[in-house]
């Protein structure tokens, strides 16, 4: 049975009401994967906005089962957050495949992008060290509406995506392979967020088709990504 992880920021976690991109993949698994297939993660809540707390479990659709909202996601969390954490949670939940969406909250508040790429790189080791075999997918950090008005921010954040597929390419291996997913076609801050960085529904399918068609493409796993609604 595989297990995935989804790892991320606000984008990932969601906030109370969202569906989020995890359960748009959760739904493709469903249908598409064709064999036994578990979510794991250390976390199942949602960001509640009005207590500045990830207390929440209004999920958009409350038949989201319980076993299907597991992830390893925080509001205002990246690397640098998530790389001391991985691997206990690697271990603990035995985590096969890691779909991770980190980096902007890394570069917007905390660190530039070699900076960043240190501690994806930590990341990396970390879940290595609790599980050699384990296969991870690396989204760029995507479009969002600060990188329109702040040059610098947009040079750190094009500089970190390189770095990034960079990494990939030289921490790549065969027991523990390494994919750069590419950056959502066509996704436009107007209508694929509600607020210039947090994804709307039909941002939702395009992270999710992201992921599901680097797994589809890689590894034959599941299919091409057909929206579920």
């Amino acid at each position: 049975m595989l297990r995935f992880m989804f790892v991320g920021d606000s984008m990932t976690i969601g906030s109370a009401g969202d569906l989020t991109w995890r359960y748009r993949m959760w739904q493709h698994l469903c249908a598409t994967h064709g064999g036994p297939f578990q979510i794991v993660g250390p976390r199942d809540t949602l960001y509640d906005k009005s207590t500045d707390t990830p207390v929440s479990h209004a999920y958009g659709d409350p038949a989201f089962p319980a076993r299907a909202r597991r992830h390893l996601a925080g509001w205002g969390e990246g690397w640098l957050h998530m790389a001391p954490l991985i691997g206990e949670a690697v271990a603990a939940e035995r985590a096969d495949i890691l779909l991770v969406s980190l980096g902007l909250i890394d570069l917007g508040f905390h660190t530039d992008a070699t900076e960043t790429e240190a501690n994806m790189r930590r990341f990396i080791a970390g879940a290595r060290a609790a599980n050699p075999r384990i296969r991870m997918v690396l989204l760029p950090v995507i479009p969002n509406s600060r990188a329109e008005h702040d040059e610098f921010f947009a040079a750190e954040v094009a500089r970190f995506n390189t770095l990034l597929e960079k990494a990939v390419a030289d921490l790549d291996e065969p027991r523990s392979p390494l994919l750069a997913a590419p950056p959502p076609p066509g996704y436009d801050l107007h209508t694929d967020t509600y607020d210039g960085t947090h994804p709307s529904p039909s941002g939702e399918h395009r992270l999710a088709a992201a992921f599901a068609d680097t797994l589809h493409q890689a590894w034959s796993l599941g299919a091409p990504y057909e929206p579920a609604d």
